[in-house]
């Protein structure tokens, strides 16, 4: 099974082309030729990245005529948010441990 297709939101993230539409998307929902125009890749390039955020859970569309609309699931980014979140609170804690006075701290090799 595909990473994209578990769902992997940060997999999905590690291309460029399709942060730059989620940036995009954050803006507000588009289409496809929307996308395509304001990005240095194909249309069909846009839409095959478009199918992998879909299938890792961060993107969702509607019809509008003959049109399909993206969006960013906000549920799906309120949840990476919340893991950057945790790895955050983490990295600070451990921080903290390492520098609170009275704390050993390793010694640097000579």
């Amino acid at each position: 099974m595909d990473a994209y297709q578990a769902g992997d939101g940060w997999a999905a993230l590690g291309d460029p082309t399709r942060r730059a539409i989620v940036a995009c998307l954050a803006e507000r929902p588009r289409a496809v030729g929307e996308l395509a125009a304001e990005l240095p890749v194909s249309r069909p390039a846009v839409s095959q990245a478009l199918k992998v955020l879909k299938d890792a859970g961060l993107v969702d569309e509607r019809a509008h005529g003959t049109r399909r609309i993206y969006r960013l699931d906000p549920t799906a980014v309120a949840a990476l948010r919340d893991q950057l979140d945790t790895f955050w609170t983490r990295a600070l804690s451990n921080y903290g441990d390492v520098i609170e006075p009275g704390t050993e701290q390793p010694e640097e090799p000579s």
